[in-house]
């Protein structure tokens, strides 16, 4: 099994889940439902990671399939260019919900303007997102072609909009010499601010620190959210510029599934209801205790995978 593979295992969940999302958050807005409401955050929120290696597989089945007959390169590359325009508002469309449920659990409410921006990106990346689909479609089955034999102009399948990924790649591997210094320093920016808001929230679940109430320490997640934002968005600008060097590597591997992991994990503090009501002076439960400690494992897996992406593997 390779990452061609597992993309065509996950290609079809951004699009159907982000349905699913939308149509529970158009429900619970209908029958003012904030349970309900919560269930579409979330589910935004759980595509959004999904979306994360859903996109950068693609790049590695572009490779496997792009020397075989009957194979459009135009169409491939007109496929990228919308997939990376619906990845970024996915992401957006992730990050916004995330926020919601933070800001539903501080003030038992959901601010309106959070609830708009949510309805407005979900609607527009269902449409980038089938749009992207569409495209992709067509690569290996022309026969949804309006005109099977204009496959290698690519001029009768979805709509021509997108981010040109090539020319951000050569923008931040070479088109401008401070780009990819820029990008670094951004990482290793967010990834401290990351992992110190992970680490406190975690010590706190430990045991450490009992004269603080998780509510406290609740507040501070936003920044270890813009931190793993700072990531996510340098990360991708590496992996745009130079993909081979992430996708024939094993290490990146596995440095995506504990950043999938992790990011469940957080979920955990995010939504239950057991680590909120932990008050000044209390001890965490055991459960509470694993998932704190599992946490920090997960994000020191992560680190330690980035860091020896040039010594473990051959993609340097």
């Amino acid at each position: 099994m390779n990452l061609a593979h597992v993309h065509l295992l996950l290609n079809h969940f951004p699009v159907i889940g982000t349905i699913i999302g939308l149509g529970l958050f158009l429900g619970a807005l209908v029958g003012n439902s904030e349970d309900l409401k919560k269930a579409g955050l979330v589910v935004f929120l759980g595509i959004a990671l999904l979306s994360i290696p859903t996109y950068m597989s693609g790049n590695a089945a572009q490779q496997a399939i792009k020397n075989l007959p009957g194979v459009s390169e135009t169409l491939m590359v007109r496929h990228q260019n919308a997939a990376l325009l619906a990845y970024v508002f996915m992401e957006v469309m992730g990050a916004v919900s995330w926020f919601g449920l933070w800001q539903y659990r501080r003030n038992s409410r959901f601010g309106r303007g959070t609830t708009a921006a949510v309805l407005l990106l979900a609607l527009a990346t269902v449409g980038l997102m089938a749009n992207a689909a569409n495209i992709g479609g067509a690569i290996r089955h022309p026969e949804i072609l309006s005109d099977p034999g204009d496959a290698a102009t690519a001029g009768s399948v979805g709509f021509g909009i997108g981010l040109n990924a090539a020319v951000i790649g050569h923008f931040i591997a070479g088109g401008v010499r401070w780009a990819w210094a820029t990008c670094q320093t951004l990482h290793f920016m967010g990834l401290s601010l990351l992992m110190g808001v992970v680490f406190l929230v975690d010590v706190r679940m430990l045991g450490f620190m009992k004269n603080v109430s998780f509510a406290t320490v609740h507040r501070l997640l936003p920044w270890g959210m813009l931190g793993f934002g700072l990531n996510l968005f340098t990360g991708m600008c590496y992996f745009i510029a130079a993909p081979e060097q992430y996708t024939k590597n094993v290490t990146f591997y596995w440095k995506m599934a504990l950043v999938m992991l992790a990011g469940a994990n957080a979920i955990y503090f995010t939504v239950f209801d057991e680590p909120w009501a932990l008050a000044q002076g209390e001890d965490a439960t055991l459960k509470v205790k694993v998932i704190a400690a599992s946490a920090v494992l997960l994000w020191v897996g992560v680190m330690f995978c980035g860091l020896m992406l040039p010594f473990i593997g051959n993609a340097f």
